[in-house]
């Protein structure tokens, strides 16, 4: 049998939940991404709970709370302790997202489910990998490669490929075929033909238009509101989807000198948009060629300013503006807060760009009709005055001496178990019995010097008398006086973290100032909510900036890659099944849909045989170099070692002579180029390459199954023997290799 592959979804199946999935490969137990929503509900993890412990290593594809939101949780309550991978930006980038989350919450209610200390342990353990690069798991996951490749949908976004003794396990969710103006879209061409593919139906019904084109009606629309007075906010997420906004909105400002300004409101909007601009190499062609060549950084933003705090927003000057704020669902953040503002103004606009989660503020108003009314919470934490602080302070007080006591009484059980229990009469601080038996009685009660209550000092239990604690001094001591340890005045790596949070404007900052003022504000506070019944007066408008794949292109793209096994997750029940369909009927005959914490098989058909290749094999073939490797032809005969293994030995008798085979990859486009630098006269016609007056050069067979053998796809060049069709076939040769 082959490779040993399990699936089974924690969440996100047969609707539009958090993305969270177990994929076992022989054994060694992934889970792909660990995702929560805005609503924070632990008992949406359960099923998650009951594998954290089992987990070997976990895989995140995106940095929004959708792939990567229950990490800090899981870490700190369910026992997930497993190494974690990821591209650098989505380790970034939702390390600020976290924060943004928490501090979000923390402003609105007594949010307990994590801490940001939380968050950055979580963090520590995620190691950062390249695009496409191979990472080899060590220990229990040995054989297995793991490589991130562009998904397009997010900065840093990945579709994962997952690879054991020769067969592909693809994880490609919310992938984008598209160029958009930061990011570049998916590679179809690293995923063809993979043993087992898992995508996700989230978009499976819906078509959508051109990109050019809804950008257009973006700017139109908001400029509409604007010149009208009136006020536009876009709920956005903190640093996924929002940095292809701001490039729309910054590009469109730039080109008609609009006077209305753009801010951009997040905790993390400063730290956000300085990691960013170091992370061109994740982002489109012309962006990275843009700077190349006039190191003209695209999010240097001169048009958008950005804001970390609310009171920045009311101080900014009157009139018609753009916002850009976080959260998306307007369960909490600033666009919660900013939408009970504006919506009873019928100028404002609220613009929706992504579909909001269920249950949520957002997609409530996101219906057809929307309310006319909605009731929404308002909460604010107010420091505390007068009775409440006396109460909190005396509180806080008998903490603090509950805990001063406990610590005395560890430390006196830490003394006793280093010193022993016996007594040494000879001690001068050691009171005899018999001259304690003497001393006149104290109190009330008659109890003697046993009587004596010192705040904050219990005896130990073996002093005959009330007595303080001795500690004995045990350090080193040396000629010039006592021996220093070093180590005691490095600054802990902790330390560095906890001081650096407090840095904004830098890559060595992880939060910003603003932000890490409301992390140090240790002024006793408490949370005040009040119901609400806003009129929602203002326009409201949804349309799909979201950077996925439509109906068509996703079809279009899974009979491209004709995985041998296909399983869908993360759609609606009924987007799920339409998809299922039609993957049965034009992709492949083996579609998975599981329900929630079904385990499914998915363990390929064909046999895989591990060889050794014997020494005697090795020192006769000769290597070519092909790209980044090498490789070579053989012929060899299968036989078992002593110890049963197989070996491949040289042959017995003379192999029989096989065709020459060329290897590689033409793409006509740019062998124009290559014969147009060389000076032949070439064009195309017909789906053909016309080279000078006689020769033509074409590409016949099938094409969907690209890389799927040395028959599927054959060029075939046509002329006379001439002069013109020799020079012509050795340029074609030469972007070959000959085996």
């Amino acid at each position: 049998m082959g490779t040993s592959v399990q699936i089974t979804p924690l969440c996100g199946v047969y609707n539009e939940n958090p993305l969270s999935y177990l994929v076992s490969i022989d054994g060694f137990n992934l889970l792909i991404d660990c995702g929560w929503n805005d609503h924070f509900d632990p008992s949406l993890l359960q099923p998650l709970s009951r594998v954290a412990s089992a987990v070997d290593a976990v895989l995140l594809s995106h940095p929004d709370t959708l792939h990567l939101g229950a990490l800090p949780y899981a870490a700190k309550h369910l026992g997930l302790a497993a190494p974690v991978f990821s591209t650098e930006p989505v380790y970034r980038l939702g390390l600020l997202t976290m924060y943004d989350q928490y501090l979000s919450r923390k402003q609105v209610s007594e949010f307990d489910l994590f801490t940001l200390d939380d968050i950055d342990s979580a963090f520590q353990n995620v190691t950062r990998l390249t695009n496409a690069q191979h990472h080899h798991l060590p220990g229990k996951g040995e054989g297995i490669v793991i490589s991130p490749h562009v998904a397009g949908h997010l900065l840093g976004g990945t579709v994962w490929k997952i690879t054991k003794d020769g067969e592909d396990v693809i994880y490609a969710v919310d992938f984008n075929h598209r160029k958009e103006k930061h990011l570049n879209g998916i590679n179809q061409s690293s995923f063809v033909r993979p043993a087992v593919l898992i995508t996700d139906a989230y978009n499976a019904l819906n078509n959508q238009p051109y990109r050019r084109q809804k950008d257009r009606e973006l700017t139109e629309t908001i400029k509409k509101t604007l010149r009208s007075q009136g006020n536009v906010l876009l709920p956005v997420d903190t640093a996924g989807r929002v940095l292809e906004l701001l490039q729309i909105l910054e590009s469109c400002w730039n080109e008609e000198s609009l006077p209305f300004p753009i801010y951009f409101l997040t905790y993390v909007a400063s730290s956000t948009i300085d990691y960013v601009k170091n992370f061109l190499e994740w982002m489109s062609d012309a962006m990275a060629k843009s700077f190349e060549t006039t190191r003209d950084n695209a999010f240097i933003l001169k048009r958008v300013k950005l804001l970390v705090n609310k009171s920045e927003l009311d101080n900014a000057p009157e009139g018609p503006k753009v916002v850009l704020a976080s959260m998306a669902s307007l369960e909490a953040g600033f666009s919660h807060d900013i939408f009970v503002e504006w919506a009873t103004d019928a100028k404002n606009l609220v613009f929706f760009t992504e579909r909001a989660q269920f249950g949520t503020l957002a997609r409530m108003l996101q219906a057809d009709p929307p309310p006319k009314a909605v009731k929404v919470t308002m909460s604010k934490r107010i420091p505390l005055v007068g009775e409440e602080l006396i109460a909190y302070e005396e509180e806080q007080n008998r903490i603090k001496k509950e805990e001063a006591l406990k610590a005395s009484l560890i430390k006196e059980e830490e003394l006793k178990a280093s010193h022993g229990t016996d007594v040494s009469m000879s001690d001068p601080l050691v009171i005899d019995t018999s001259i304690a038996k003497s001393l006149p009685d104290v109190g009330p009660r008659g109890g003697g010097c046993r009587d004596i209550l010192i705040d904050g000092f219990t005896p130990p239990s073996t002093s005959v008398a009330p007595m303080f604690p001795f500690y004995e001094n045990n350090s080193e001591w040396e000629d010039y006086g006592e021996v220093i340890n070093p180590d005691d005045y490095v600054i802990k790596d902790e330390d560095m973290n906890q001081g650096s949070m407090l840095v904004g404007g830098d890559m060595d900052g992880k939060i910003d100032e603003a932000a890490a003022s409301l992390i140090l504000d240790s002024r006793p506070s408490k949370v005040v909510s009040s119901e609400l019944t806003v009129p929602v007066k203002c326009s409201l408008i949804y349309m799909d900036f979201e950077g996925r794949s439509d109906a068509r292109s996703v079809k279009s793209i899974l009979s491209h890659m004709a995985p041998l096994k296909l399983v869908l997750v993360h759609g609606t029940a009924e987007a799920t099944e339409h998809l299922k369909q039609h993957c049965l009927k034009h992709v492949c005959p083996h579609v998975y849909a599981p329900q929630l914490e079904e385990t499914i098989d998915v363990t390929s058909d064909l046999c895989a045989y591990k060889a050794q290749l014997s020494e005697g094999l090795m020192s006769n073939i000769i290597f070519k170099k092909l790209g980044e490797n090498e490789i070579a032809w053989f012929d060899s005969e299968v036989r078992k070692t002593e110890d049963e293994m197989l070996s491949l030995q040289p042959c017995s008798t003379p192999a029989r002579p096989h065709k020459p085979i060329l290897v590689g990859d033409l793409k006509m486009g740019d062998f124009k180029q290559f014969l147009a630098d060389n000076g032949v006269q070439v064009e195309f016609a017909g789906g053909a390459l016309r080279c000078g007056e006689h020769v033509t050069i074409r590409k016949v067979g099938d094409a969907s199954h690209k890389g799927g053998g040395a028959s599927s796809q054959q060029i075939v060049i046509e002329g006379p023997a001439c002069e013109d069709f020799y020079k012509i076939r050795e340029y074609l040769y030469s972007h070959f290799y000959l085996l």
